[in-house]
């Protein structure tokens, strides 16, 4: 079994600092990185569950939801991961994007 902390303390992270942020810190883009972190995840779980199926789409549920929607899909995919090396790519998926951010 992988050990998934550090993906969880980066989700965690992130998601602190965005539920944190301003209003008008979300409205610039962050909410924006964040959904769109949490879409790439979110694809990369379903890819492993389901090989070959049509991966969902994951909803924009507005700017006040983006950390949750974040958190969701890294624990999700924390799941299914079954390698060290899959970790480390989602915790950089997630630091590029609260980097970008701005949070």
């Amino acid at each position: 079994m992988v050990d998934t902390t550090p993906l969880s303390r980066a989700v965690d992270h992130f998601a602190d600092r965005l539920r944190a942020a301003p209003q008008s810190r979300l409205q610039r883009g962050a909410a924006a990185e964040a959904l769109e972190a949490a879409r790439e995840l979110a694809r990369w779980a379903q890819e492993l569950e389901r090989p070959g199926a049509e991966p969902r789409i994951m909803p924009d549920a507005g700017m006040f939801a983006a950390a949750d929607q974040l958190s969701v899909a890294a624990n999700d995919l924390a799941v299914v991961l079954s390698a060290d090396d899959e970790v480390e790519r989602a915790v950089r998926v997630i630091e590029e994007a609260q980097k970008r951010a701005g949070v």
